[in-house]
């Protein structure tokens, strides 16, 4: 017979203790939503930009950010914060909005996103942003260091937890694996990988490329516990958040599977490989505003 997996497949919560209410749900919503306006905000000032991959994890970032991490405003150095790295750097106009109104920086640095002189780059540099955890951007490279930050913790004793934000095409870098692996052997279990599974790369679909499925079936046999959510089901995907950041103290590694779209919010942007970087026009910039907007209506 064969060897039994070492991971599981681990059912979504099912008790009201983590339940969202209306009103929870509705401030993440104008959250992720702010993720979003913003985003068009910078890349307007830069003139280029990763609208479509922010997009898709404007929940994600929301549901971090204003529910589930451990932060204090003012203080990104506060050494019993959760930490937070993301793979796909590329992302990152759509986080350093959220840091200032964390009040980690001054709300002004981002009126010059990009600009000579302004720390704020198309890729986040942790030696001179507060509040970047990684500077990321070379793909690969986040599992392997959220699994370090997670060891330190454990070692040192300082009660955080880690939060990793990998791209689905991240994961035909090798070296998640071998991180993957180290971690369930390490029983890091204070480690929380998500997926961000839009199904697209720069160089086209995801599983086109190299196949990825049965990805929860990977993720289990590397001896990861694993979830699948919506990832753009604020209450859901922060449900499961919360369920996964105060569950009891096990030994395996977590992972969950956020099935999201790229571009999402912006129909024409929505699963479009073009909009992997870009620029909008004055006019287009003004539709999708709009289009924002109505978005959060509904």
């Amino acid at each position: 017979m064969p060897p039994e997996a070492v991971g599981s497949i681990a059912e979504p919560p099912q008790t009201d203790e983590v339940a969202l209410t209306a009103k929870e749900v509705a401030a993440l919503e104008e959250k992720a939503m702010f993720v979003r306006t913003e985003t068009v905000r910078l890349i307007s000032i830069a003139k280029t930009g990763h609208y479509a991959s922010t997009f898709s994890c404007a929940e994600i970032f929301a549901s971090l950010y204003y529910d589930v991490m451990d932060l204090r405003r003012g203080q990104p150095d506060w050494d019993e914060r959760d930490r937070f790295v993301m793979g796909k750097g590329h992302a990152a106009v759509g986080l350093y909005p959220l840091l200032a109104d964390w009040d980690f920086f001054d709300k002004s640095i981002l009126d010059e996103y990009t600009r000579l002189g302004n720390p704020l780059g198309d890729h986040p540099d942790m030696t001179i942003i507060p509040g970047i955890d990684f500077s990321s951007g070379t793909l690969g490279h986040a599992l392997s260091t959220g699994l370090g930050m997670a060891m330190g913790s454990k070692i040192t004793g300082k009660p955080f937890d880690v939060f990793v934000l990998l791209g689905d095409g991240e994961l035909h870098e090798g070296q998640i694996w071998e991180a993957a692996m180290s971690a369930s052997h390490h029983q890091a279990s204070n480690l929380i990988a998500i997926v961000d599974r839009n199904q697209f790369s720069l160089d086209g679909k995801v599983d086109d490329i190299i196949g990825l499925e049965p990805l929860t079936d990977r993720w289990a046999s590397f001896g990861w516990e694993v979830h699948e959510v919506d990832g753009h089901d604020i209450a859901a995907l922060t449900a499961l958040l919360r369920t996964l950041k105060n569950r009891p103290s096990g030994s395996k590694p977590v992972v969950v599977i956020a099935h999201t779209v790229k571009g999402k919010g912006v129909e024409f942007m929505e699963s479009e490989l073009g909009w992997h970087l870009g620029w909008l026009d004055d006019a287009d910039e003004e539709a999708v505003y709009a289009e924002l907007a109505e978005g959060l209506k509904k």
